[in-house]
């Protein structure tokens, strides 16, 4: 009898060694899986780090260009003859641009002959 306690108890030993083997390599796998999903979740936050720094320095900009332009209106309104010399600033500009444009046409076909 004691020889086959001993049997048995080595037996039930080594089914523990086996469940124990079996759930330190199950235990690996999970922890595998958590490794990969740790560097998935680790690179998503990364990239919506950079998005959200992106979108930030995208609103500041949009943010400073708002600032001048209220400036400009605020400007313009205290100043109306600021307002009527940008308007023939801006005719004169149209006229010069519309002059070089026909002037390098002309020249263009002149070269072609």
């Amino acid at each position: 009898m004691g020889a086959c306690w001993a049997r048995g108890g080595l037996r039930a030993k080594r089914n523990v060694l086996t469940e124990d083997v079996g759930t330190f390599d199950s235990e690996m796998a999970e922890s595998e899986h958590y490794d990969k999903n740790y560097d998935s979740v680790t690179k998503m936050l990364r990239d919506l780090n950079k998005d959200l720094e992106k979108m930030l320095e995208d609103m500041e900009k949009i943010s400073v260009q708002a600032t001048w332009m209220a400036y400009d209106m605020v400007v313009m309104r205290t100043n109306p003859a600021l307002t009527e010399s940008m308007r023939k600033l801006e005719n004169a500009f149209m006229k010069c641009k519309e002059e070089v444009e026909k002037n390098w046409q002309d020249i263009l076909e002149e070269s072609k002959e």
